[in-house]
């Protein structure tokens, strides 16, 4: 059978990448995740069924002022002044999202282009994307109260102490059995129901639940306190560090506990820190005060749209990881069936090795914190999900490194692919939806 002919644009030298030493990367790994169904405002239900999305917005050409070159480092520096192209866009993102109600399909087709790191455009337009903001903006102010509230309904139930919870249990029943009168006590031994005493074993016992927790949350409390560790927002004995760090542990252990089915899996920190490092920065001192909230409901409804690759029942099904493996095998089989054939056949790197982590973890651990920024505004931006848009960058960032892949065996294409090399972000992204549009 011939071969499918690389197209010429393919072996352009656009596709080289510098010998630049690769960015750091975890080596925590997403098991199973699946998004709650307890509550139904904190996630959809696999059987809900939404009128089909539009067709994804099509990335526009890079600006002809943005020359790509064999993908050079991007600087993010905060003293970087911004591109006239970054400015316009901006300018455009302020314009929609001033309006009454925001045209959800034009904010996409703009956010999937990158948002500029001003102004708390992000943090906005990420709550927009993720559903937690209805495009009405009349109704923000009502929605945002109802959900803040909803969590520290959360945090105070489901955060609280077995002895505190028997306690106010007895407060509550003493008040109204004594019409108030009596002075509050300790309970005594005979008083505390067999149920709720710390060395019952009954499965609705609180503290039989409490020490069952006790690994979990230890689980997440060394998980938080590894987080980009090179990063004095998340890391650090500042107090700041620290606030951040116990509000990321609070939304991880309330999310496991809504969850017992599924409860924490090593690797949720790593999805959950950019939503609220983001919303943290907000510019808005009332968002950023309030963003564990805000970060906690988009984190949700951002698991609950890869559900299916994370739930380990699922693993050899056709919606588990490993199918979600074999399509984007597929993919690059279907744009470069030669390098296809040398990493899967000739050096026999099997996809599982480096794709479950470029998958399960949204690229977290592959770029530096800020090109991930700028890779999850497009992944965010498709209506129909990011998990496609995801599976066509992962396609891209083989293709990026072709040269170097087709040029070595086992050894070095599996080191190079679980260290990915610095590379264009955007350019990256270009090429991704190169594909996109060439399958429509």
């Amino acid at each position: 059978m011939m071969k499918k002919k690389v197209p010429d644009w393919l072996n352009s030298s656009l596709w080289s990448s510098p010998t630049s030493p690769p960015s750091s990367s975890s080596s925590s790994s997403v098991a199973a995740v699946k998004s709650p169904s307890e509550y139904a405002s904190a996630a959809v239900s696999p059987t809900e069924q939404s009128p089909r999305p539009p067709s994804p917005p099509v990335l526009q050409d890079p600006p002809p002022t943005q020359t790509i070159k064999e993908s050079p480092v991007e600087d993010h520096t905060a003293g970087d002044f911004p591109s006239a192209f970054d400015v316009s866009r901006q300018a455009q993102l302020l314009a929609e999202l001033s309006k009454k109600v925001i045209d959800m399909r034009e904010l996409r087709s703009l956010a999937c282009q990158g948002i500029p790191d001003a102004a708390g455009i992000r943090s906005t337009v990420w709550k927009l994307l993720l559903g937690y903001l209805p495009p009405d903006r009349g109704l923000w102010s009502s929605e945002l109260a109802k959900k803040r509230s909803q969590y520290k309904q959360f945090k105070e139930e489901i955060l609280m102490n077995p002895s505190e919870i028997t306690r106010k249990m007895y407060n509550s029943t003493s008040c109204d059995t004594d019409d108030g009168n009596s002075q509050r006590a300790l309970l005594s031994r005979s008083e505390i129901p067999h149920g709720e005493h710390p060395l019952s074993l009954g499965k609705t016992s609180v503290w039989n639940q409490f020490f069952q927790d006790t690994e979990i949350i230890d689980q997440i409390d060394r998980d938080v306190k590894r987080t980009h560790p090179d990063m004095h927002f998340f890391s650090g004995d500042t107090q700041f560090a620290k606030s951040n760090q116990e509000a990321l542990k609070n939304i991880l252990i309330i999310f496991a506990k809504l969850n017992p089915g599924v409860r924490y899996v090593q690797g949720m920190n790593e999805i959950l820190a950019p939503l609220f490092y983001v919303f943290k920065n907000d510019p808005d001192e009332e968002n950023a005060a309030l963003a564990e909230a805000d970060a906690f409901f988009c984190f949700v409804e951002l698991l609950s749209g890869f559900r299916d690759n994370f739930v380990q029942q699922l693993d050899n099904s056709v919606v588990g990881i490993r199918s979600t493996i074999a399509r984007l095998s597929q993919l690059l089989r279907e744009h470069d069936e030669e390098l296809w054939r040398h990493l899967e056949i000739t050096s026999k790197v099997n996809p599982q090795f480096y794709a479950f982590r470029w998958i399960t973890l949204l690229l977290t651990q592959e770029f530096n914190f800020a090109d991930s920024l700028h890779i999850w505004d497009t992944l965010l931006s498709d209506p129909e999900g990011p998990q496609e848009t995801l599976l066509r960058v992962c396609c891209a960032m083989l293709i990026l490194i072709r040269k170097r892949l087709l040029a070595g065996d086992f050894t070095s294409n599996l080191k190079l692919l679980q260290s990915y090399p610095t590379t264009n972000i955007s350019h990256l992204l270009y090429v991704a939806n190169k594909f996109r549009v060439q399958s429509i």
